[in-house]
Formats: C-alpha cells, sequence, structure tokens
C-alpha cells in the first residue's frame, strides 16, 4: 500500500487510541456509578465529585498538556499517558470499603470512626480516578487531534471525524460489554474485576501504538494531505527527503497571538457551554434510567444508541466541516444537541402524548443526540486548525481546555444537587439545554481571526511614522 499516505494509517490508529482513553473512564461513567453506588452506597453527588476534580486536574494541566504535545512529540506522550491510564485502572480495581481490608477487618478495635470508613474509600476513589483521567489526558483528544492537525490540512475535519467514529464503533461493543460485566444486579465480572481487565489491557497496547505513531509529515519527506512542495526540485518530488521540519506558516498564530483574538475565547466557552450538557449526561443518563426502572444493560444500549449514531454523523460532521462553514455547521449540530435534551426531559409526555411505549421516545431521544453531538465533535477541533494553524496548535488546544474545563467542574454535580433539591432531573437538563444553544450562538459568531502583525521591523516603521507627524 505504497501509493496510500500515511496520515489516513494514522486516522484509524487515532480511533482505537480515543476509543480506549475515553469510552471506559468517560462515555460509560454512569455504569460505574450504578456498580460503585450499589457497592459502597455512595450517593450521586459524591460520585460526582470525582469527575469534578478531574476537571480541576484538566483546568490547570491542560496547558502544561498543550505544551508537553508541541515538545516532546505524540509518540512520547502516547507511551506516558496510555502508562498511567493502565496503571489508574489497576489502582481502580483496588479500591475497597475499610472493613474488606484484612489487615483493618482482623483488628480487635476500630481503626477508623464510622464516618472515615465511609470518607477513606471514597477519596481513594477520586484519586486513582485523577490518575485515569491524567493518563487520558497526555495521550486523548488533545494528543491525537494534535497529530492529525498536523497531517491534515485540507482534510483536517474528515480526518478528525473518521478518528472519532472508529472511537466509537469500538464504544459500540465496549459500552454493552462494560454494562454487562459491571451489573450490580447480576454475578458477572463485577466492577473491579472488570477495572483490573481494562488496565492490563491497556498496559499492553502501550509498545505495538506507540511504534505506529508519528510526529509530523515533515520528519518523514511528507507534506499535510499527502501534497508534494510546490516550490520543491524536481529531484525532491521524486522521492528525496524534504527537509526535516518546515518552517511556520505566516498564517500561523502564537499562543499569545490567539488569546488576543476574540474568536479563541469565543471558542472555547462556546465548546465549554455545549459539552456541559454532555459531561452532566454521561454521569446522570444511566442512573436516571435506572431510577425509572430501566435495567442497567438496557441503559447501556441506550448509551450504545446514541454512541452508533454519534459514529455515523462524526463523518458526515466531517465532510460538512470541510464543505461549509464550521460556525454555522456546528451551530445547527448543537441545536440539535439541545433539542434531544429537551425530548429527554419530556420522555413521559411525550410517551402519553403520543401513545408510544417509554422505550421508543428514550431512544428517539438517543439517536436525536448521536446525532448532534457526533456531528460537533470534528468541527470543534478542525476549526482551530483552520483558524490559527499548526505550529502552536497544542499550546491553543491546552489553553482553551482552562476556561472550559472551569465550566465542566459543576457540570456532572449540579444535576445531582437538582435531583436532592427537587427530587427531579428536570429543570438541571432543561437549563443545561439552555445554556447548549447559547454555545452553538458563540460559534455562530466566531469569525475567522486575522493574525496580528508582530514584526519588529513592522512596529519600528509605524513608530517612525508617528515621530514625523
Amino acid at each position: 500500500m505504497r501509493g496510500v499516505f500515511y496520515g489516513w494509517w494514522l486516522v484509524p490508529i487515532s480511533g482505537i487510541v480515543h476509543m480506549t482513553t475515553s469510552v471506559p473512564l468517560f462515555h460509560a461513567m454512569g455504569l460505574w456509578f450504578v456498580a460503585l453506588e450499589s457497592s459502597f452506597g455512595w450517593n450521586r453527588t459524591q460520585l460526582s465529585l470525582a469527575f469534578a476534580f478531574t476537571r480541576i486536574e484538566g483546568g490547570i494541566l491542560g496547558p502544561i498538556e498543550g505544551y508537553l504535545v508541541d515538545r516532546l512529540g505524540i509518540r512520547r506522550m502516547v507511551v506516558m499517558g496510555l502508562s498511567v491510564l493502565g496503571l489508574g485502572f489497576l489502582l481502580f480495581s483496588q479500591v475497597r470499603d475499610t472493613n474488606d481490608i484484612p489487615i483493618v477487618r482482623d483488628l480487635p478495635f476500630d481503626l477508623l470512626p464510622s464516618f472515615m470508613q465511609i470518607i477513606v474509600p471514597a477519596l481513594m476513589f477520586y484519586l486513582v480516578y485523577m490518575v485515569m483521567a491524567l493518563g487520558q489526558g497526555f495521550s486523548g483528544w488533545l494528543t491525537m487531534n494534535t497529530m492529525l492537525n498536523n497531517w491534515f490540512t485540507r482534510h483536517k475535519a474528515k480526518a478528525m471525524g473518521y478518528s472519532s467514529a472508529i472511537g466509537r464503533l469500538g464504544a459500540l461493543v465496549l459500552i454493552p460489554a462494560i454494562a454487562w460485566a459491571v451489573d450490580p444486579d447480576q454475578d458477572n465480572f463485577g466492577w473491579s474485576m472488570t477495572a483490573l481487565m481494562l488496565g492490563v489491557v491497556t498496559l499492553v497496547m502501550v509498545i505495538p501504538i506507540s511504534r505506529l505513531i508519528r510526529n509530523r509529515p515533515e520528519d518523514h519527506g511528507l507534506m499535510p494531505d499527502g501534497d508534494e512542495p510546490r516550490d520543491a526540485p524536481r529531484e525532491t518530488r521524486a522521492g528525496h527527503p524534504a527537509p526535516r521540519r518546515a518552517p511556520p506558516s505566516d498564517a500561523d498564530f502564537s499562543l499569545g497571538d490567539a488569546l488576543r483574538t476574540p474568536t479563541f475565547w469565543l471558542i472555547s466557552f462556546g465548546q465549554g457551554f455545549t459539552s456541559m450538557v454532555l459531561i452532566a449526561m454521561m454521569a446522570h443518563l444511566a442512573p436516571m434510567l435506572y431510577d425509572q426502572g430501566v435495567s442497567v444493560p438496557m441503559a447501556g444500549w441506550v448509551v450504545s444508541t446514541y454512541t452508533a449514531m454519534s459514529m455515523i454523523f462524526q463523518v458526515v460532521g466531517g465532510y460538512v466541516g470541510d464543505m461549509i462553514s464550521k460556525r454555522f455547521a456546528y451551530f445547527v449540530f448543537t441545536s440539535i444537541q439541545a433539542s434531544a435534551v429537551v425530548v429527554l426531559v419530556f420522555v413521559p409526555e411525550i410517551s402519553a402524548l403520543l401513545g408510544m411505549p417509554l422505550l421508543v421516545v428514550v431512544f428517539s431521544f438517543a439517536i436525536l443526540f448521536g446525532i448532534g453531538f457526533g456531528g460537533r465533535n470534528p468541527i470543534s477541533t478542525s476549526i482551530r486548525g483552520e483558524y490559527f494553524g499548526r505550529s502552536s496548535f497544542g499550546k491553543i488546544m491546552g489553553m482553551s481546555q482552562v476556561p472550559m474545563n472551569i465550566m465542566l467542574l459543576g457540570a456532572p454535580i449540579y444535576p445531582a444537587v437538582m435531583l436532592g433539591i427537587q427530587g427531579s432531573y428536570d429543570f438541571a437538563f432543561l437549563s443545561l439545554a439552555a445554556l447548549n444553544f447559547v454555545g452553538g450562538a458563540m460559534f455562530l459568531l466566531a469569525k475567522k481571526p486575522v493574525k496580528p502583525r508582530a514584526d519588529r521591523m513592522g512596529r519600528l516603521s509605524r513608530m517612525w511614522g508617528w515621530v514625523k507627524r
């Protein structure tokens, strides 16, 4: 397959890494919550704090991760990330109630007060969840999209869309499998053994996956999209290596240039608003359906349904994003996502009004939500590459995670708190749907920025003009 541009081989590799780092940790979050709630008796707010702590961690480490991606390269970040994630799953499998630890259980006196016997396992869970999130941050979304942004220019959104779709394809199998394995109502593997197996599989993947990773096309005598450099001599086009590093394009923004544009902030806050409902859904959809009498395996199939639709529309969104205005396309897909959340809130009313079985309406929500979530996903990343270029993409993406993670901090906690106050998720999800619309509108306002002139001679020339006046 010598004629295939290597960037297209990196697309499925990126999808496999996406699946490994995001599906068990985040997309299956609600399934873990149901199992842990049954095992330890923790409430939804306590469980949601685990994800909140990872957002604090992500907000602090996002710029550092972006800097490390640009500094160390993709391959090293993947090795570090998958290793830490695998270790985190192994530690997660060892979270225990203090009464289940033999050395504590066999003591002739209570080593810990009763309230500490509840807090200590929860603290262990929070710490290992943050370890797993650290591994995911090193090797996941930011790192893989930086790699694809390096390898593609014209086909950026399509490549990112295909990558995400492949990750979702794996999730179609992985999410129902996790749901079956951790189901507290059945005597299957249980959450602890499932976490242990995930840790082992992740560690086994480190070496073979990292050996296939390539940082930039210029390092291998190639150009983005497989193009030949127009100004290269004939012998270079015939196969001789191009320069190891292409100089940054004049259109590439530095991190400082990007931070000075309103567009950077509109995109960062816009994605935060549109992601809040997704994060809340990951944490609370399965528990909410479980409360309504839907079994954990069936809740897993609901998640798999919106995952399947998102897989299809990752590709559709990638093509749409390369064909029309990315900001308009993002607004349309996020509006569909928000509308789906409204359908979820009114499932009983819609079921009664239309005379449809409850599960039919629930799966209708899943289809709509998958269309919106899947379609917007590749556009939110590729638009940054289109607007800000390649040379500082990792740093820009990392810094944009700071406001986004601050906003996501309360996303899983807010529905849990409102459930405790009102006994219902309705108001929480309706307000998150409204914020979703706001985020889409912010993307609609995010026009392509013009890079400010920052060369010294230009500034001196302008200063001399002022002096002469």
